[in-house]
């Protein structure tokens, strides 16, 4: 009898040992069985705008008391731009938290923004470039390389940002996610991918999983809890459209007290509806905001990028030279073509020099048109009062206002802009269901902090006065750049008046 279960034993241990050998070392535990046809690959595929929401809802347990329901609102309008690094995602976040906010900013529904810039593979693996806390799920979720089907799992390492107590510290935790594929739906009729996944919270509670983050809340003594979660993904983009994760953790301070969380953090990836350019097209022709060729190209798609800054800038710089100067500048190439065809005088037929004297003086010519018509273009816009450009922008339309009146070093409006905040508010209530976001600007002086504060105290100014025009508070992002974004040169007086400005862009 001993022989015989040793035999079989052996037998169960060598057909493992091939299986193993026959599939291949690999992160996903597959059930036995080959994989058939029924196999799929998950991955990121990229993403156009959208709005990211994350909603808490936790009951909250100090030392063993219930003290209340946590209800938090994270939400995002997020831009996909490409740079050097690849596809780069920036958005800027937004709070909604019952506790621990300014009431008078709580009351005018105005949200402060919180800049945000991230990168995603196709697996799904997040790199923050500039990180304020947010997104606080990094990573999450991860795809496997290889091909998987139902019932398959594996694990990914993913990152959370976490401030329990709202203190405004940001603590970072490594977590470990181990992901199932239930199976397959429709959502919203998107085909989507279901996926189940689950990790345990483990911060600094010793043994193999220390881990301390030295830039977090020093009060934070150490966490533990688990988390269950349900998520749809796209099987179109790979963007995780639903997440829902049950939530059961604990915090524990250096002054003793424990903070118990249950309930759930839910997250939301929604594309929002194509805002109806037309309608803010015409009421911008009919503001003489617009002529008929501008208004083309802000139909035309894909749009400017946002970047395109550095061309606005050099053109703010050539148009403060005199015409001597621009002249020399843009006619650089053609002395250069001159001095080429001088040091090939003697290899130079008479026909040859006829053509050339008269494809110089035909450049010639075409420059000096180009002069007067950039001189008659700078002249126009002097003449214009109260101005508003119009941009097409990654994000959406953007309107900058230029040369508001401000009383000095101060966010209060003097008399006198009512026309145009009238002119922008009209605007606006034609973007149905559209977010705002309003970026305050302001010429460099050196002073950045100073700066920073009063280009976000004056971009929540203008939110004030198109609220009182009837635009919903809540529709507004504010966010200040001070001196940070030019337009223009900061060595003039004209410069610095181009550089403070307020940009208000329709997010689309």
């Amino acid at each position: 009898m001993y022989f015989t279960m040793k035999k079989i034993c052996f037998t169960l241990f060598i057909f493992f040992f091939l299986t193993f050998l026959l599939t291949g070392q690999s992160a996903i535990n597959h059930p036995l069985g080959e994989l058939t046809d029924d196999t799929q690959t998950i991955s990121y595929k990229g993403s156009r705008n959208y709005k990211f929401t994350e909603r808490s809802d936790l009951r909250v347990y100090q030392n063993g008391k219930y003290i209340g329901l946590q209800s938090k609102i994270v939400s995002a309008f997020i831009i996909p731009d490409r740079s050097e690094k690849g596809l780069v995602y920036e958005g800027d976040f937004f709070v909604d938290q019952d506790t621990n906010r300014n009431k008078a900013q709580v009351a005018l529904g105005i949200h402060e923004a919180i800049p945000s810039s991230f990168i995603i593979n196709s697996d799904g693996n997040l790199t923050m470039l500039v990180d304020n806390g947010y997104p606080s799920f990094r990573s999450f979720p991860a795809f496997s390389s290889q091909k998987i089907k139902k019932g398959d799992i594996w694990e990914a390492k993913a990152m959370r940002a976490v401030d329990p107590l709202s203190k405004g510290i940001i603590t970072k935790m490594p977590i470990y996610v181990q992901y199932t594929y239930t199976g397959d739906d429709i959502y919203n009729g998107e085909e989507v991918y279901l996926i189940s996944a689950q990790w345990a919270t483990r911060y600094n509670t010793g043994g193999t999983t220390i881990y301390v983050d030295w830039g977090g809340d020093k009060d934070l003594s150490y966490a533990q809890g688990g988390h269950k979660a349900t998520i749809i993904v796209s099987k179109q983009t790979g963007a995780a459209l639903v997440i829902r994760d049950s939530v059961d953790e604990t915090f524990v301070y250096k002054d003793g007290n424990k903070y118990q969380y249950k309930g759930t953090i839910s997250l939301f990836t929604e594309y929002p509806p194509a805002i109806d350019r037309s309608k803010l097209i015409a009421a911008l022709k009919r503001m003489e905001l617009l002529d008929d060729e501008e208004a083309e190209k802000l139909l035309q798609r894909p749009v400017k990028k946002d970047n395109d800054r550095s061309t606005k800038e050099s053109v703010s710089k050539v148009s403060k030279q005199d015409d001597d100067t621009w002249e020399s500048v843009n006619t650089s190439e053609w002395v250069s073509q001159g001095n080429l065809d001088k040091n090939k005088k003697d290899k130079t037929s008479t026909a040859e020099k006829s053509s050339i004297e008269k494809d110089t003086k035909s450049k010639t010519e075409k420059l000096k048109k180009q002069i007067e018509e950039h001189q008659s273009k700078q002249t126009s816009q002097k003449n214009k009062t109260a101005p508003i450009s119009v941009d097409n922008t990654e994000a959406g339309i953007r309107l900058t206002i230029q040369n508001l009146q401000f009383k000095a070093d101060s966010s209060e409006l003097l008399p006198g802009e009512e026309k145009r905040l009238d002119q922008i508010a009209e605007i606006l209530r034609l973007a149905d269901g559209a977010q705002f976001l309003i970026e305050g600007h302001t010429a460099s002086t050196g002073y950045e902090a100073g700066e920073m504060k009063l280009s976000k105290e004056r971009a929540d100014s203008i939110a004030k006065a198109l609220a009182v025009r009837g635009i919903s508070s809540e529709r507004f992002i504010c966010k200040g750049s001070g001196g940070k974004k030019p337009i223009a040169s900061n060595e003039t007086p004209e410069g610095k008046a181009l550089n403070r400005r307020v940009e208000i862009t329709i997010l689309d």
